[in-house]
């Protein structure tokens, strides 16, 4: 059997047609590439975690967030004797949704006990700011999200300092305790005036504080 060859004058039109389909796909392997590189890239989130309820209402808006808020490290005092046992619980449930779920676990000094002197305050504040500054450089988050334990005050700070220093430029969200109906708590009027988002959930907050943003109630 003789082997067939293009008729003579048809050489450039047949292997025009050999290279037309590759030729098609390659609008399909772009679109398909620029696709892929618009999806959301990780966040570093630094989540603040407080006694009380403070961790339990963070926790429910952590489990509002997507998979792209990863690693998740939290942050708590070192007298806190009940956050990390919620934390661990929180994220061994998440890690059963998400094979790739990350997160860590640290703690700095609490900047200020309950019913403690102002005076004493501004000290162990102070201490406690110089703490977390190299632990803050050590996580470089993207994003920090806190709801009103003091513990946020000296982290947020800290933040602060490394974004003026060129370090790494935080994005600061803090979200104030459904408990605070008509006055701020002390870390919200503190951090009022450095976050980049504060978000309160009753009217009355947004009434006295403009630069607030109510969203109703979230947690």
């Amino acid at each position: 059997m003789q082997p067939w060859f293009p008729p003579p004058g048809s050489t450039g039109a047949f292997f025009l047609l050999l290279l037309l389909p590759p030729l098609l796909l390659v609008p399909f392997v772009l679109l398909a590439r620029r696709r892929h590189d618009r999806r959301t890239p990780p966040l570093r989130l630094l989540v603040v975690a407080g006694s009380g309820g403070h961790t339990t209402e963070i926790l429910r808006l952590l489990s509002c967030l997507s998979e792209s808020y990863s690693p998740r490290c939290y942050v708590l005092a070192d007298s806190d004797k009940m956050s990390e046992a919620k934390i661990r619980s929180f994220e061994q449930k998440r890690a059963e949704r998400f094979s790739s779920s990350q997160f860590t676990l640290d703690r700095i000094p609490r900047s200020r006990e309950v019913r403690q002197s102002w005076t004493s305050s501004v000290v162990t504040t102070a201490y406690s700011i110089l703490y977390s500054l190299p632990l803050t450089y050590k996580l470089k988050p993207d994003l920090i999200l806190c709801n009103g334990p003091g513990t946020c005050v000296p982290v947020c700070i800290s933040a602060l300092l490394l974004g003026l220093l060129g370090m790494k430029r935080a994005i600061i969200v803090y979200v104030e305790s459904i408990c605070r109906v008509e006055t701020l708590s002390l870390s919200g009027k503190i951090l009022y005036y450095f976050s980049d988002y504060f978000i309160v959930q009753w009217p009355a907050l947004k009434e006295k504080y403009p630069k607030s943003v109510y969203l109703g109630r979230i947690v």
